[in-house]
């Protein structure tokens, strides 16, 4: 059974940093694009960032110079580091796994707040 465990979401402050994890289980990680997506209530997922199986990435404009995702394919897991956090970043977080299926995390809520 497949599943996508995502960690490290939470409460944080405007201008705080956050780093999201992603382990998935099931799958031959290294075979698959990673991603990270977000979605507020009664909007539509959209994606955050990427990073291809040889490594390749590409971010969304509006984080692309706060976010950074890596991936460790001797750990199976995809990271997001988010710097300068904004209370417009306040999301659920998903994780992605596109190969010869998709898979979906559950999410982690991340609240940008004073």
């Amino acid at each position: 059974q497949v599943q996508l465990v995502e960690s490290g979401g939470g409460l944080v402050q405007p201008g705080g940093s956050l780093r999201l994890s992603c382990a998935p289980r099931g799958i031959m990680f290294s075979a698959y694009t990673m991603g990270w997506y977000r979605q507020a209530p009664g909007k539509q997922r959209e994606l955050v960032a990427l990073i291809t199986r040889d490594g390749s990435t590409s971010y969304q404009d509006s984080v692309k110079d706060r976010v950074t995702i890596s991936r460790d394919d001797a750990k199976n897991t995809v990271y997001l580091q988010m710097n300068s956090l904004k209370p417009e970043d306040t999301d659920v977080y998903y994780c992605n796994a596109n190969g010869r299926q998709n898979y979906w995390g559950k999410g982690t809520p991340v609240t940008v707040s004073a």
